[in-house]
């Protein structure tokens, strides 16, 4: 059997297996829509709350007025005590509330303290903070325009009131994030996780279906047979990363600063090595089931210490230096640098090189394990 012939049975033995064409094609597809699903918003915004104004006054009104005028809040009912807010919230109709107390207006003309009460369900973390930081700053506002017009009364230019309240102003630009939102933050590492896990699987699925029995496999040497088997999932999952790494990336509004070729190449590694790691880890099992469940119970690992979930820096360097094996790694490290940071290729290189040195271990690993299974029938 020829190359090519090898090559269009293996891709014949990928597509009509059912366990390996839903993993391949259909994971791929489910996972680029059902992972970003839930936070396409991103940002919670106009949150529902409700007031109780226990003083009454124009400056109570006026702050209820910037609370609902904030992006984060809808003030959607003013109550007349604290149990009516809580039974709101607990009924779902509003997620938290804010407690204006009596002689608000008073004690701030008099420059005295005073204290707003917030509260909320605090079961969603991001509606519970975006409620209060919304009130914090309607807060904020409010004692600042007392504190202004007080100024203002004593014979200070606005300019210079201005001034004063405001010495300091924070122009905060996010430079690998624009959006501050989870999708462009972690989308594009998982992505890249998805195609390693599913590419292992599918390749340890479709070896460890066939050493058990006769077929084409066992006609040609170990080393025929890897190279075929690499270059059939490297072409479907040249078309699958893509995907992932163009369209997914746009689609989803991910920044993306990198150069084309320069991805590219950085890409070519990761797929030739994912794959060679995928016929090494084959020749582990003999059971179709067996791979896809090893895969899943250190899929979640993989994901929390390749780091951008969690820091390098908080992760034990004795479990740094053992995941560096695992082609995953050096790959989102490197493609995150490289595409969403702009990084410039000699800052990457070094993952790059380390990606040819894992193929080629892997290497002489599936052509060990290969040699085994195809002379122990």
């Amino acid at each position: 059997m020829d190359f090519w012939s090898l090559m269009w049975a293996d891709f014949k033995s990928i597509v009509t297996d059912k366990a390996i064409a839903i993993t391949l094609f259909g994971g791929v597809l489910f996972y680029s829509v059902l992972y970003p699903l839930p936070y396409l918003h991103e940002v919670p915004t106009k949150q529902q709350i409700v007031v109780v104004d226990g003083d009454h006054s124009s400056l109570s009104r006026q702050l209820i007025r910037h609370a609902d005028a904030s992006p984060k809040l809808e003030v959607v009912a003013e109550l007349n005590n604290i149990n009516q807010a809580e039974d709101w919230i607990a009924s779902g109709r509003a997620h938290g509330y804010m407690v204006i107390p009596e002689g608000f207006r008073r004690d701030l003309i008099r420059q005295k303290g005073v204290t707003l009460a917030y509260g909320g369900d605090a079961n969603y973390f991001l509606i519970y903070s975006a409620v209060l930081e919304g009130l914090v700053s309607a807060g904020i506002d409010a004692g600042k325009y007392v504190q202004f017009n007080g100024l203002l009364a004593r014979g200070s230019s606005a300019k210079q009131v201005k001034h004063d309240l405001e010495p300091i102003k924070l122009n905060s630009v996010p430079a690998f994030n624009p959006s501050l939102g989870y999708t462009p933050y972690v989308v594009p590492g998982v992505l890249l996780l998805v195609l390693h896990q599913t590419l292992l699987i599918g390749a340890g699925i479709l070896g460890a279906g066939q050493w058990g029995r006769e077929g084409y496999w066992q006609q040609v040497p170990a080393m025929k047979l890897i190279f075929a088997r690499v270059s059939v999932f490297a072409l479907i999952y040249s078309l699958f990363t893509s995907f992932y790494v163009g369209f997914c990336n746009y689609w989803y509004g991910v920044s993306v600063q990198g150069v084309l070729s320069q991805v590219v190449l950085f890409l070519v590694p990761f797929v030739i090595c994912t794959a060679i790691a995928g016929v090494a880890f084959s020749c582990l099992f003999t059971r179709r089931d067996l791979p896809t469940q090893v895969l899943l119970l250190i899929s979640m690992p993989i994901l929390f210490v390749s780091g951008f979930i969690w820091p390098f820096e908080l992760i034990p360097s004795p479990l740094i230096w053992i995941v560096q094996v695992i082609p995953a790694i050096p790959s989102i490290q490197g493609m995150l640098q490289l595409n969403q940071m702009g990084a410039s290729w000699s800052s990457v290189a070094g993952f790059w090189w380390q990606l040819w040195g894992l193929a080629l271990v892997y290497l002489l690993l599936a052509y060990l394990g290969v040699s085994y299974r195809l002379n122990s029938k």
